[in-house]
């Protein structure tokens, strides 16, 4: 019997199978097709094979780290949620695709990663509480910075750098985008009729985010709630497709941060994590420190000092 296919990604919450874009698409797409995963929800990139999620594991393709890599792995072994499609629906598939990345994506970004207000006391605050010590110290920041320049990537040069006028022009693009995406589902249960395709895997995980997250700061996501077709859009996915996972991560909340679980069956690159973990935990330490005043550095005559996660079996990880 093949080993089965294991899809590392974020764990849930606020009633979602997933807190992450990319996570909850490729989760929500397995869900459709009846992919047969092994899921690790994690809150921890170290512990992926691949050190980044969503990331799959196969015994064919070795690790699968990309989102439309792995939804076209799963087509390939025969999970194939667009096979009844004509090519006027694959056509419009494509054209949607593109209309998220170019007009809904930038702005959940900025919602979640760049406005102030949402990103100090939501976004930030939830992964600070949810990845473990010594990791939260630093891997918030450095996924700030990793989606400030995925928004630069997909802006290109209309770039603006005035963030008023940026955040003004971001919003406007997406609440068209939102209003379209209603017009075009009208009183349909999918975007294609009554089955569901890759088309409402993606459209479906970044309006679920946009819709359940708790955010303090919700331009963007007063103007979803307006939109009744596309609200009860969300809420029959999730209760047709993820009513276990509802339950599980509403009775869930984010854990102290705490040291690493001692899971090892279930963590690739065990010992490499554990030396990582203590090194980043000492460097940070030290830095904290020199940057207090606490310990500071004096020249001596002999030199200057140096210091430098249907059919899917699903499994939380907890950290």
């Amino acid at each position: 019997m093949a080993a089965p296919m294991e899809l590392y990604c974020w764990k849930g919450d606020w009633g979602l199978p997933s807190v992450d874009v990319d996570c909850l698409a490729v989760l929500t797409y397995a869900r459709f097709s009846g992919a047969p995963l092994k899921v690790h929800k994690i809150t921890n990139p170290w512990k992926s094979p691949s050190g980044s999620l969503p990331a799959l594991r196969t015994e064919e393709n070795g690790v699968i780290s990309q989102t439309h890599q792995i939804i076209t792995h799963l087509r390939k072994q025969k999970y194939n949620a667009d096979y009844d499609l004509s090519a006027r629906q694959g056509a419009d598939t494509l054209a949607f695709m593109s209309l998220l990345e170019e007009k809904l994506l930038p702005a959940l970004i900025h919602t979640f990663w760049i406005d102030a207000k949402n990103y100090v006391e939501h976004t930030r605050k939830w992964y600070a509480e949810s990845i473990p010590f010594p990791l939260n110290f630093f891997l918030p920041n450095r996924m700030h910075r990793q989606h400030v320049e995925r928004l630069r990537m997909i802006r290109g040069d209309t770039w603006i750098e005035d963030e008023e006028e940026l955040e003004k022009e971001l919003y406007k693009d997406a609440q068209e985008c939102l209003s379209l995406l209603s017009q075009r589902l009208g009183t349909q249960k999918f975007f294609f009729g009554d089955f569901p395709a890759s088309l409402d895997a993606h459209i479906f995980s970044h309006l679920a985010l946009l819709l359940k997250a708790k955010l303090p700061s919700s331009k963007l996501q007063q103007h979803l709630k307006t939109l009744d077709n596309l609200c009860n859009y969300c809420v029959s996915i999730l209760g047709m497709y993820f009513a276990w996972d509802t339950v599980a991560s509403q009775s869930t909340s984010p854990k102290k941060p705490q040291a690493e679980s001692q899971d090892g069956d279930e963590e690739p690159h065990k010992r490499r994590n554990q030396i990582l973990s203590v090194a980043v935990g000492l460097i940070a330490m030290i830095g904290y420190a020199l940057l207090s005043g606490i310990v500071s550095i004096q020249r001596g005559s002999a030199g200057n000092a140096v210091a430098s996660r249907a059919a899917m079996e699903e499994e939380d990880e907890e950290d």
